[in-house]
């Protein structure tokens, strides 16, 4: 009898999740690093974070940071840091700055397993000051380096490229002690760069970041993919994936084939890097491809609260709550 009663009751608390009863709020566990099958050190493997952080640029005054933070949605569960001119040379790793240029500031939280990266760039008291760099690059580059299932929300007080965003996101995981190898990171900041003058060709077409970013994903997963199966491929074979790609994605007649070899050029690179070499890049890059693809503009990200921030934790507890009381309910239907 017990056990009828504890299968009716499963069944219909079953019932009940599948239909519109039960808030739908979905909970956020922490994630762990995902482990190579390949090969290569686990330093080349993809990783997310197990909580959320605010990097402030070393540039931007605190008197804007009651301000960025606004902008950013952050609140008193983000741990803060600051991204300074040696992180900049240590994640990046292309030329010297100073601390007054480190301006943009970035905001990253974990998402759903699965969910790959999302990028937000925030106008700051009104004004776009994320002025080269798009939410799809950031996306897509910020995946290629090893970064997964996060949202990413970037802005400035003022009017900069944001090349050096990906600055504090790198440092924000390895303060979460998942320090990315630096082959990767530099292999797609290569993309980064090479991407930058197909986008600035098109800067009249807001789909078109999206389209490029992803045709670039689908080309880096079968590059990875080949290399899995034992064929390394040379520069006309990944030119001919990347124009596939681009007709796939209706832009190979936007994409001049100057911009194409300077994309192949960068692709040879991740090809080399450790990150070409894991089993589950393949997978998890698919989730930004399918985040970027029909993406325009800066928002990629629309829910409203981030993944783990108060209001979130809250609302899952919340519903978890009254799910117990839904269950001790039902069984005593039948007590």
């Amino acid at each position: 009898m017990k056990k009828r009663t504890l299968m009716t009751t499963l069944m219909v608390a079953a019932l009940l999740c599948g239909g519109a009863v039960v808030p739908a709020v979905q909970a956020h566990a922490d994630t762990t690093t995902q482990a190579s099958s390949s090969s290569s050190s686990t330093t080349s493997t993809t990783h997310t974070i197990s909580k959320s952080y605010v990097v402030y640029g070393a540039g931007a005054p605190e008197s804007a940071y009651s301000t960025l933070n606004s902008t950013m949605g952050v609140d008193s569960s983000f741990e803060k840091l600051t991204a300074t001119a040696s992180d900049y040379e240590k994640y990046i790793g292309n030329g010297t700055t100073t601390n007054a240029a480190m301006i943009s500031s970035v905001a990253i939280a974990p998402s759903d397993p699965g969910s790959g990266v999302r990028v937000n760039i925030k106008k700051y008291d009104g004004e776009s000051n994320i002025t080269q760099v798009t939410a799809q690059q950031y996306a897509m580059v910020a995946q290629m380096a090893g970064v997964t299932d996060v949202t990413i929300v970037v802005t400035a007080n003022r009017a900069v490229s944001g090349e050096s965003a990906l600055t504090g996101v790198y440092k924000a995981l390895a303060a979460d002690g998942q320090n990315l190898d630096s082959q990767n990171t530099s292999a797609a900041n290569q993309v980064l760069d090479a991407t930058q003058g197909a986008i600035n060709e098109n800067s009249g077409d807001s789909s078109y970041p999206g389209k490029l970013m992803a045709a670039v994903g689908n080309v880096s997963k079968q590059v990875a993919q080949d290399k899995q199966d034992g064929q390394t491929d040379d520069s006309a074979r990944i030119q001919a994936i990347l124009t596939k790609a681009l007709e796939n994605q209706g832009i190979a007649s936007k994409t001049s084939s100057s911009a194409q070899t300077t994309i192949v050029n960068a692709l040879i690179t991740f090809r080399d890097s450790p990150i070409s070499g894991s089993k589950t890049y393949v997978n998890n890059v698919t989730n930004t491809i399918n985040n970027v693809k029909n993406s325009t503009g800066d928002l990629m990200n629309k829910s409203k609260n981030w993944a783990n921030s108060e209001a979130a934790k809250t609302a899952v507890k919340d519903a978890q709550n009254w799910f117990q009381k839904l269950i001790a309910w039902i069984q005593n239907l039948f007590n």
